[in-house]
């Protein structure tokens, strides 16, 4: 399956429900404004689209997950199961159930699959690391993050014939996620891969500055043109840094967060983030980072101009599971 582009969509809404442009756009329009700005214009096209009754997905293989959005129904895609969680019984209006989820990447992104009810006996079939198929999810917009959720029509086929998952988004990273955990009061400038489980008690305003497109490093102005080393005079894009303070209880210390792993500590992706430079809006989205318990997998720099640590973050980690703290507390 592919998504199809806005300007499909926008024509599919027409002719089907005979809706003027102007006004479909504006319904776009409303529903970006409603989420915040945590949803991209296409990501806003799609639920204006599914809340209208329309189907948007065109038959074409497997979707890649970085082309995954809100609102989607009966996706089909496949990555490698990075993470599992556990299963929760609930009670909702006196009727029991059960949620559970995992998260899956390909090499071009990572996002949650959540299953209900009877779908969570799936999860005991397979681990972290196999291969899955998902057929006939539906996709929900969760605070600009997208989420795949599972339904009794649903399918998880496991080690699906035909399909292989190489490197995933982000597995450098990942693969030092086994790093040492210490208390921030430990840490040294010899710490080259540490985690860090702590609370983020201050955030500040993320920095944007000129990079290569080709490459990535920062590229400087220069007679009206912006410059790379290696590949000349290029017309540059931005990347991205954030800070925050992190506390676990025996000290404090600044972490840093460049470009993809500011994209998960904010949950949001590198299109959200580009609109926060151009219309600013940031005190929502610090505000709801305060308290957030996070781990970060990264190496500890000593920053001689203000004479302290800093932690360079490789991996960072917002879905905690309180059950696995409290046995690593109690080991």
């Amino acid at each position: 399956m592919i998504p199809l582009a806005y300007d499909e969509i926008i024509e599919k809404i027409h002719t089907e429900k005979g809706i003027p442009v102007e006004e479909i756009q504006q319904k776009i329009k409303a529903k970006m404004e409603q989420l915040s700005g945590l949803i991209s214009k296409d990501g806003a096209a799609y639920i204006v689209a599914n809340e209208l009754g329309i189907k948007l997905i065109k038959a074409n293989g497997l979707l890649k997950i970085k082309d995954i959005l809100a609102g989607m129904r009966s996706v089909e895609t496949a990555g490698k199961v990075i993470r599992k969680f556990p299963v929760t019984e609930f009670t909702k209006d006196d009727r029991k159930g059960k949620v559970g989820s995992f998260i899956i990447a390909d090499e071009t992104g990572q996002i949650r699959v959540t299953c209900w009810h009877d779908m969570c006996d799936l999860l005991s079939q397979f681990g972290e690391n196999d291969t899955i198929k998902i057929v006939g999810g539906y996709v929900r917009d969760n605070r600009g993050q997208q989420e795949i959720h599972m339904n009794e029509r649903s399918k998880i086929v496991l080690h699906p014939e035909g399909v292989t998952i190489g490197a995933v988004y982000g597995a450098a990273s990942a693969a030092r996620a086994d790093a040492p955990r210490k208390k921030i009061s430990e840490l040294t400038d010899q710490d080259q891969n540490v985690e860090v489980f702590g609370t983020i008690v201050q955030v500040f305003d993320p920095r944007f500055y000129e990079i290569c497109p080709q490459c990535g490093k920062k590229c400087l102005p220069r007679d009206n043109a912006y410059i790379c080393d290696e590949h000349g005079e290029v017309k540059h894009t931005y990347g991205y840094v954030i800070n925050a303070v992190l506390d676990d209880g025996s000290e404090n210390i600044r972490a840093v967060f460049f470009r993809g792993q500011m994209q998960r500590l904010l949950k949001l992706s590198d299109e959200q983030i580009q609109q926060l430079r151009l219309s600013p809006n940031f005190e929502t989205l610090k505000t709801e980072l305060l308290g957030e318990q996070v781990r970060v997998v990264g190496r500890v720099s000593n920053n001689q101009m203000f004479q302290r640590l800093e932690l360079v973050a490789g991996q960072v980690f917002r879905d905690i599971d309180p059950n696995d703290e409290m046995k690593r507390i109690s080991a």
